[in-house]
Protein backbone atom coordinates (compact mmCIF):
# COMPACT_ATOMS: atom_id res chain seq x y z
CA UNK A 1 0.00 0.00 0.00
CA UNK A 2 2.97 2.34 0.51
CA UNK A 3 3.20 2.65 -3.35
CA UNK A 4 -0.27 3.70 -3.86
CA UNK A 5 0.03 6.05 -1.13
CA UNK A 6 3.40 7.78 -2.47
CA UNK A 7 1.37 8.09 -5.67
CA UNK A 8 -1.72 9.61 -4.38
CA UNK A 9 0.41 12.16 -2.83
CA UNK A 10 2.62 13.29 -6.00
CA UNK A 11 -1.21 13.26 -8.09
CA UNK A 12 -2.77 15.51 -5.22
CA UNK A 13 0.30 17.65 -5.44
CA UNK A 14 0.90 17.70 -9.62
CA UNK A 15 -2.32 18.36 -11.03
CA UNK A 16 -1.32 20.40 -13.65
CA UNK A 17 0.25 16.97 -15.07
CA UNK A 18 -3.77 15.74 -15.17
CA UNK A 19 -6.24 18.28 -15.13
CA UNK A 20 -8.64 16.27 -16.04
CA UNK A 21 -8.55 12.92 -13.73
CA UNK A 22 -9.98 12.71 -10.44
CA UNK A 23 -7.96 10.29 -7.99
CA UNK A 24 -10.77 8.22 -7.17
CA UNK A 25 -10.52 6.67 -11.45
CA UNK A 26 -6.90 6.43 -10.27
CA UNK A 27 -6.88 4.80 -7.05
CA UNK A 28 -10.07 2.15 -8.74
CA UNK A 29 -7.55 0.95 -11.56
CA UNK A 30 -4.60 0.93 -9.28
CA UNK A 31 -6.86 -1.45 -6.83
CA UNK A 32 -7.59 -3.25 -9.74
CA UNK A 33 -4.74 -3.84 -11.44
CA UNK A 34 -2.01 -5.11 -7.87
CA UNK A 35 0.03 -7.02 -9.93
CA UNK A 36 1.68 -3.73 -11.55
CA UNK A 37 2.56 -2.49 -8.21
CA UNK A 38 5.70 -4.16 -8.49
CA UNK A 39 6.66 -1.80 -11.88
CA UNK A 40 5.81 1.22 -9.89
CA UNK A 41 7.63 0.13 -7.03
CA UNK A 42 10.97 -0.24 -9.44
CA UNK A 43 10.08 2.54 -11.10
CA UNK A 44 10.03 4.87 -7.80
CA UNK A 45 12.97 2.66 -6.31
CA UNK A 46 15.11 4.35 -8.97
CA UNK A 47 14.20 7.95 -8.52
CA UNK A 48 11.94 7.81 -11.14
CA UNK A 49 9.12 9.86 -9.30
CA UNK A 50 6.05 8.19 -11.25
CA UNK A 51 3.01 9.98 -11.48
CA UNK A 52 -0.34 10.37 -13.93
CA UNK A 53 0.12 11.68 -16.88
CA UNK A 54 -2.72 12.88 -19.16
CA UNK A 55 -2.52 15.52 -21.80
CA UNK A 56 -5.64 14.28 -23.97
CA UNK A 57 -3.53 13.09 -26.52
CA UNK A 58 -0.29 11.25 -26.69
CA UNK A 59 -1.07 10.13 -23.26
CA UNK A 60 -4.51 9.54 -23.00
CA UNK A 61 -6.96 7.96 -20.73
CA UNK A 62 -8.70 5.37 -22.74
CA UNK A 63 -8.10 2.12 -21.77
CA UNK A 64 -6.13 3.02 -18.48
CA UNK A 65 -4.00 5.94 -16.76
CA UNK A 66 -0.27 6.61 -18.15
CA UNK A 67 1.99 6.32 -15.07
CA UNK A 68 5.24 8.03 -16.19
CA UNK A 69 8.83 8.63 -14.70
CA UNK A 70 8.67 12.62 -14.10
CA UNK A 71 11.08 13.35 -11.76
CA UNK A 72 12.80 16.59 -13.13
CA UNK A 73 15.65 15.13 -14.07
CA UNK A 74 16.52 11.60 -15.35
CA UNK A 75 16.06 8.84 -12.48
CA UNK A 76 19.61 8.84 -11.21
CA UNK A 77 19.45 4.93 -10.23
CA UNK A 78 19.11 4.23 -13.80
CA UNK A 79 21.96 6.63 -15.09
CA UNK A 80 25.48 5.36 -17.05
CA UNK A 81 23.85 2.91 -18.86
CA UNK A 82 23.95 2.38 -22.98
CA UNK A 83 21.00 1.82 -24.53
CA UNK A 84 20.33 -2.36 -25.69
CA UNK A 85 22.22 -5.20 -24.82
CA UNK A 86 23.58 -5.20 -28.66
CA UNK A 87 25.41 -1.59 -27.52
CA UNK A 88 26.77 -3.03 -24.34
CA UNK A 89 28.71 -6.05 -26.27
CA UNK A 90 29.76 -3.69 -28.85
CA UNK A 91 31.75 -1.37 -26.08
CA UNK A 92 35.56 -3.10 -25.79
CA UNK A 93 36.60 -0.30 -23.19
CA UNK A 94 34.85 1.14 -20.29
CA UNK A 95 31.92 -0.62 -20.28
CA UNK A 96 29.61 0.31 -18.20
CA UNK A 97 28.65 -1.89 -15.42
CA UNK A 98 25.32 -2.55 -16.30
CA UNK A 99 25.35 -5.53 -18.88
CA UNK A 100 22.20 -7.52 -20.63
CA UNK A 101 21.44 -9.33 -17.54
CA UNK A 102 22.37 -6.76 -15.23
CA UNK A 103 20.26 -3.82 -16.93
CA UNK A 104 21.12 -1.88 -20.48
CA UNK A 105 18.51 0.78 -20.85
CA UNK A 106 16.52 -1.98 -22.65
CA UNK A 107 17.11 -4.19 -19.94
CA UNK A 108 16.11 -2.34 -17.18
CA UNK A 109 12.86 -1.00 -18.53
CA UNK A 110 11.96 -4.55 -19.57
CA UNK A 111 12.53 -5.98 -16.03
CA UNK A 112 10.71 -3.25 -14.26
CA UNK A 113 7.90 -4.20 -16.64
CA UNK A 114 7.86 -0.59 -18.13
CA UNK A 115 8.94 0.82 -22.09
CA UNK A 116 11.09 3.97 -22.70
CA UNK A 117 9.17 6.39 -23.82
CA UNK A 118 9.15 7.18 -27.21
CA UNK A 119 10.27 10.67 -28.92
CA UNK A 120 6.51 11.50 -29.23
CA UNK A 121 5.89 10.87 -25.70
CA UNK A 122 8.55 12.76 -24.70
CA UNK A 123 7.62 15.91 -26.28
CA UNK A 124 4.44 15.74 -25.27
CA UNK A 125 6.02 15.54 -21.38
CA UNK A 126 8.16 18.69 -21.88
CA UNK A 127 4.82 20.49 -23.08
CA UNK A 128 3.67 19.52 -19.28
CA UNK A 129 6.42 21.11 -17.67
CA UNK A 130 10.33 21.43 -17.42
CA UNK A 131 12.06 17.95 -17.76
CA UNK A 132 16.19 17.14 -18.41
CA UNK A 133 16.94 19.95 -17.98
CA UNK A 134 20.59 19.21 -16.52
CA UNK A 135 20.30 15.49 -17.50
CA UNK A 136 19.05 13.18 -20.60
CA UNK A 137 16.73 9.91 -21.35
CA UNK A 138 17.31 7.31 -23.59
CA UNK A 139 13.91 6.96 -26.07
CA UNK A 140 12.58 4.01 -27.93
CA UNK A 141 14.78 4.58 -30.68
CA UNK A 142 13.28 3.17 -34.13
CA UNK A 143 14.43 0.63 -35.90
CA UNK A 144 16.06 2.06 -39.22
CA UNK A 145 18.46 4.26 -36.32
CA UNK A 146 19.02 1.41 -34.41
CA UNK A 147 19.84 -0.61 -37.45
CA UNK A 148 22.98 1.59 -38.23
CA UNK A 149 24.26 1.76 -34.38
CA UNK A 150 22.74 4.60 -33.38
CA UNK A 151 20.11 5.63 -30.82
CA UNK A 152 17.72 8.88 -29.40
CA UNK A 153 17.60 10.60 -26.36
CA UNK A 154 16.22 13.91 -24.97
CA UNK A 155 16.52 17.10 -22.63
CA UNK A 156 15.42 20.17 -22.74
CA UNK A 157 17.10 23.53 -22.56
CA UNK A 158 16.59 27.17 -23.45
CA UNK A 159 13.33 26.51 -22.84
CA UNK A 160 12.96 23.78 -25.58
CA UNK A 161 12.94 19.82 -25.83
CA UNK A 162 15.10 18.43 -28.16
CA UNK A 163 15.58 15.13 -30.03
CA UNK A 164 19.42 14.03 -30.26
CA UNK A 165 21.49 10.55 -31.65
CA UNK A 166 24.32 9.15 -30.16
CA UNK A 167 25.61 6.09 -30.93
CA UNK A 168 23.98 3.16 -28.82
CA UNK A 169 27.11 2.29 -26.62
CA UNK A 170 27.57 5.63 -25.58
CA UNK A 171 27.02 6.38 -21.87
CA UNK A 172 26.75 9.43 -19.84
CA UNK A 173 26.89 10.17 -16.04
CA UNK A 174 23.41 12.04 -16.84
CA UNK A 175 22.11 9.68 -19.43
CA UNK A 176 19.17 7.45 -17.69
CA UNK A 177 15.65 6.42 -19.60
CA UNK A 178 12.28 7.31 -18.50
CA UNK A 179 10.10 4.85 -18.27
CA UNK A 180 6.22 4.49 -18.69
CA UNK A 181 3.17 2.24 -18.17
CA UNK A 182 -0.41 2.10 -19.21
CA UNK A 183 -2.35 0.70 -16.16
Amino acid sequence: MEILKIIQERFEKNKHLHKEIAWAQVEKRLLDNKDKWSTLQKMEETGGEVDVVFDGQVFDNQDGFWFVDCSAQSPEGRRSICYDPTAWEKRKEHKPQNSAEDGSAWGLAKGYGCQLLTEEQFLALQKLGDFDTKSQSWLDTPKSIRDKGGAIWGDKSYGRAFICYNGADSYYRVRAFRGCIKI
